[in-house]
């Protein structure tokens, strides 16, 4: 048999054509079902996390062992809470599981009336919520920038099915290289 091109030349081609084949196909499975890079869009998490921030989204682990107060979530938003017609994920900090007694009140958020510790956040809230009662199946969660960030005290409480993932690691800008400590 005789090719137009060398058979080393060729077998070149078929492996790296399998090798690129494989290389899209584990990223397209990691990135789908494992982990997600993203970036913070807004400054609803700042201090914590800043615009332009870009950091690893676990999207399995958190299934198998459980969410904690404080860890920031990835999640397609609830429809009380899509603005316009651009549906992007969110991301904020867990405060709330079924059954918490939820209230923002005199500059403090109480869950089951007891305040929380909350050395991350900008500032204290200027506005009340509250109480409720977390559903069932849902989360009640808050960004960072208490006073500037649209959450569930302004849009109700976010269904569990709706976390895509948890945030664990920072990987830009290279002075804030660092895992995201999650809460416990």
């Amino acid at each position: 048999m005789k090719f137009p091109m060398s058979q080393k030349t060729w077998l070149f081609i078929k492996d790296t054509a399998q090798v690129l084949f494989f290389a899209v196909l584990l990223t397209v499975v990691l990135r789908s079902y494992v982990v997600e890079a993203r970036q913070i869009p807004s400054g609803s998490m700042i201090p914590t996390l800043q615009i332009g921030d870009r950091l690893l989204v676990d999207k399995i682990t958190y299934k198998f062992n459980e969410l904690h107060r404080s860890d920031i979530v990835v999640f397609a938003p609830p429809p009380e809470a899509q603005v316009g017609e651009k549906k992007s994920d969110y991301i904020k900090r867990i405060i709330g599981f079924p059954g918490d007694k939820i209230q923002v009140t005199n500059h403090r958020v109480l869950v089951n009336d007891k305040e929380i510790k909350e050395p991350y956040i900008a500032e204290p809230p200027e506005y009340d919520f509250g109480p409720a009662i977390v559903p069932d199946d849902s989360l009640f969660v808050m960004g960072d920038n208490r006073n500037n960030s649209f959450d569930s005290h302004a849009w109700g409480f976010l269904p569990m099915d709706n976390v895509k993932g948890r945030a664990f690691f920072r990987f830009w800008p290279p002075n804030r290289i660092g895992v995201i400590k999650l809460g416990k």
